[in-house]
């Protein structure tokens, strides 16, 4: 018999904001109209409590009774109703399930609870299968999240097998042109094969040797980090508007934008309209009008500073010495800046 608990917390109908929500914009941007309701539930599996903290904790950490609905069992679906659960992908941090197991403790400091959650969706209707499967692919990020199994688990305690040791791609070195080429399509990396036979030259001439699976994949990843700035100054030249409910206030932006780039930039030739442009822009106008003077200014383009006076009051309780020295500590960040 599994040892683990589920329950299922829901919002009620007035503070159920996340399921109208969904609602509207399955109807909106999917365009499938015949819902007749969204229904979006918090499932939490627990293992590890006793029976009465489980129990406390079902209405002080779980859930809110006041607001809430906690199902204590299995959820009994009618015809017309479709469920289906998302949760993290193995690896992932559950902030919900981590929080959940750190306010349990303070009901029963000596528990040890295993936590994991996950997003239930039930959606009620006259809807296909197909439809319910164009719903599932819009509300789950294939990065980090994927569909879950209804079935409660015999125990939430995962075990891992011992990992290989990491693959050397062997004969990395002295390959040719002809087969880099095959192993870079193989790989499906971000990077371009321009750079993949930068890498191997590195590797080649200053390494002198054979990189491993785990060393691609690693420079794969902050290259591709690398390319996502550089694609933010791609100059855009062509820029058109679809028809659509947003087109108007999108292209009234935009000549906005326009405008104020004529005005900020008057005189210039080398400014041209890209990503980071657009992204900037309403900082430089505010700037431009003396309302930014707290903006630390600096060659960085990665992060930006702002300046925080902090004022410090020591009241007129009694302050101890050892809070006295703490208050002089922070008293010493007083205008230092604070990067946000």
């Amino acid at each position: 018999m599994s040892s683990v608990k589920r329950i299922y917390v829901e919002k009620k109908a007035p503070y159920a904001v996340k399921a109208g929500e969904l609602k509207d914009e399955i109807e909106s941007f999917l365009g499938i109209t015949n819902i007749e309701a969204v229904r979006v539930l918090i499932r939490y599996d627990v293992e590890g409590l006793k029976e009465d903290t489980f129990k406390k904790a079902c209405g002080y950490v779980f859930g809110e009774p006041p607001v809430d609905v906690i199902y204590e069992s299995e959820l009994s679906l009618s015809d017309r109703e479709h469920m289906f659960s998302v949760e993290y992908l193995p690896g992932q941090y559950d902030q919900r399930a981590d929080s959940a197991a750190q306010c349990v403790r303070f009901l029963d400091e000596d528990s040890d609870p295993i936590i994991k959650t996950a997003v239930t969706y039930i959606i009620s209707g006259d809807i296909s299968d197909e439809d319910i499967a164009r719903i599932r692919d819009y509300v789950i990020n294939p990065v980090d999240s994927r569909v879950a199994d209804n079935r409660i688990p015999d125990t939430l305690v995962t075990e891992y097998d011992e990992p290989a040791d990491v693959a050397v791609i062997s004969g990395f070195c002295s390959m040719s042109e002809d087969e880099l080429k095959s192993l870079y399509d193989s790989l499906g990396l971000a990077m371009t094969f321009k750079d993949f036979l930068h890498i191997h030259n590195y590797y080649t001439s200053e390494e002198h040797r054979e990189p491993t699976m785990t060393e691609i994949r690693v420079l794969d990843t902050y290259w591709s980090d690398h390319c996502r700035h550089t694609t933010f100054s791609t100059e855009l030249k062509n820029v058109s508007f679809d028809d659509g409910y947003y087109k108007e206030p999108i292209e009234t932006t935009y000549q906005s934008y326009l405008d104020t780039k004529e005005e900020m930039y008057a005189g210039r030739d080398d400014k041209y309209v890209c990503l980071m442009d657009i992204a900037l822009m309403g900082m430089k106008k505010l700037r431009a009008a003396g309302k930014l003077e707290d903006m630390e200014v600096s060659d960085e383009i990665n992060a930006c500073s702002v300046i925080v006076p902090v004022e410090m009051d020591y009241g007129e309780g009694k302050v101890t010495e050892k809070m006295k020295d703490f208050m002089r500590e922070l008293e010493g960040y007083r205008n230092r800046e604070i990067e946000v």
